[in-house]
């Protein structure tokens, strides 16, 4: 007997988006929500007049579960149309011909792909509130916890761990109001014909503008979606795809800047990911507690990325009224996005749950930069003194040079960077001085933790607007 054939999977479905998503954007949860929609349509056009039998609507709704994809693959073979392929299925089951009366396939797989769209954004939003919720509680946990702030990647200044999760979250924050402002002003292509005049719709209510209206007005009601589009052609602007795919990057680059973070600091062992029981960092090296679901992170939005540049090549491309080249971009850009943000939310609200730092390793790194990181602020009481601003610069910054060079060579019993300031005569700091300004930039964060504050104040008013959605905590992956 002859083998049957392997399906190649969908990695990103199978493995890292939520069951949710993955039955939206099934083939069965396609065809189902494509039948609802003929349906729909139907009954508004019975509504306005159209003479259609009470009982082919019953039937049709009782057919609408009853998928059977084999048997559409087998028709579409033959017609090579795959819309027309499932208009033959869906007939044939119900033992009726009244559905896609005035419609053209675009009438139905734009609609349907963008009410699919639509719920993912708000999937993806509400995956968003749970991350902020989250990261809001971690950061009031780690408000005054100081550490050594990096730019460049080189010790700078103080700040808080608070603060750092405050700088990506709200990052986060602006990402999640551009898709719920999204969401709530996605236009759909309605009932437009085959080239956007309205023209077979038109003809079948004998040239009634009003009944049409009102047709489409009954089908945006379905769909759930109060915007559409009043000029298009075959196809709704693929700009409006790109502008999906644009705001799923934004909303997760502040978790993928974190999650990069979070690489850094567990490389120095000033935090971790989290390390379930059980877990294996790496086959070979026994120690090791590799920042995996960070690196994950990362990858989805690399994925991201390249979407959004498939993205950009269909914006702008329209040719006259429409084309079929889109299709198969369209096909794996617009559901493998969703898929692939779905599960950066899944694994970042895990990292997010569990991740630690380690204040012992945080305050001796501390301890070793707090002279350099206060350079700015010997400056300044050099300044306050007299100093010339660019010549105590020039002079606090060749001895901080001289005492890192020093440390970085072992040389034992060499000037620290607070004796070779307090013995040069140019900057008039005295060691006393140079005593207080450390004991007091060991904890000078600046405004570190009032700003904190106001992004925790920011991210309570979305958990009151969207308090399940907060509740949320997340679903284990591999």
């Amino acid at each position: 007997m002859p083998e049957e054939p392997e399906l190649a999977l969908n990695v990103l479905a199978e493995r890292y988006a939520s069951p949710a998503l993955r039955r939206l954007w099934s083939q069965r949860g396609r065809v189902v929500l494509e039948r609802r929609l003929w349906i729909a349509v139907l009954k508004a056009q019975r509504d306005l007049g159209l003479a259609v039998p009470q009982e082919a609507i019953n039937a049709y709704e009782r057919s609408a579960e009853q998928v059977d994809l084999d048997s559409i693959a087998r028709r579409e073979r033959i017609t090579r149309h795959d819309v027309k392929a499932r208009i033959e299925e869906f007939c044939a089951r119900a033992g009726w011909e009244h559905i896609h009366k005035g419609m053209t396939s675009r009438d139905l797989t734009e609609n349907v792909e963008q009410l699919q769209v639509h719920r993912s954004l708000l999937h993806v939003r509400d995956r968003a509130v749970a991350a902020l919720a989250i990261l809001s509680r971690r950061a009031k946990e780690l408000r005054d916890q100081v550490i050594t702030a990096r730019t460049h990647n080189v010790a700078a200044q103080v700040t808080t761990m608070g603060k750092r999760l405050a700088m990506f979250g709200e990052e986060l924050l602006r990402g999640f109001e551009t898709i719920e402002r999204l969401a709530a002003h996605y236009p759909v292509r309605g009932l437009q014909g085959a080239v956007g005049t309205q023209l077979d719709q038109l003809n079948l209510f004998e040239n009634d503008p009003a009944r049409v209206r009102d047709l489409e007005d009954r089908v945006l009601h379905h769909l759930g979606i109060a915007r559409h589009w009043v000029n298009t052609g075959q196809v709704y602007p693929r700009s409006l795809d790109f502008e999906v795919v644009a705001a799923l990057v934004q909303l997760a680059s502040g978790p993928a800047s974190l999650a990069k973070t979070l690489r850094l600091m567990a490389g120095h062992d000033l935090a971790s990911e989290g390390f379930a029981p059980g877990q294996t960092g790496s086959s070979a090296m026994p120690h090791k507690r590799n920042s995996r679901s960070c690196e994950r992170i990362q990858g989805f939005h690399t994925l991201l990325k390249g979407y959004l540049s498939m993205a950009a090549g269909l914006a702008g491309d329209q040719w006259n009224e429409g084309d079929v080249s889109c299709s198969v971009v369209r096909r794996v850009m617009l559901p493998d996005s969703f898929f692939a943000i779905d599960g950066l939310f899944e694994t970042f609200l895990t990292v997010l749950g569990q991740f630690e730092v380690f204040p012992a390793v945080i305050d001796a790194e501390i301890e070793r930069c707090l002279p350099f990181l206060l350079s700015t602020s010997f400056l300044m009481e050099a300044v306050k003194r007299g100093a010339g601003r660019e010549s105590a610069h020039k002079t606090v910054k060749e001895h901080a040079l001289a005492a890192a060079a020093d440390l970085r060579e072992g040389k034992a019993g060499s000037p620290t960077l607070l004796d070779r300031l307090a013995a040069d005569p140019r900057l008039e700091l005295d060691p006393d001085t140079l005593r207080r300004i450390m004991e007091e930039g060991r904890t000078n964060t600046g405004n570190a933790g009032p700003q904190v504050d106001a992004f925790c104040e920011a991210v309570e008013a979305i958990i009151a607007a969207h308090p399940e959605a907060a509740a949320y905590r997340g679903e284990a992956i591999l």
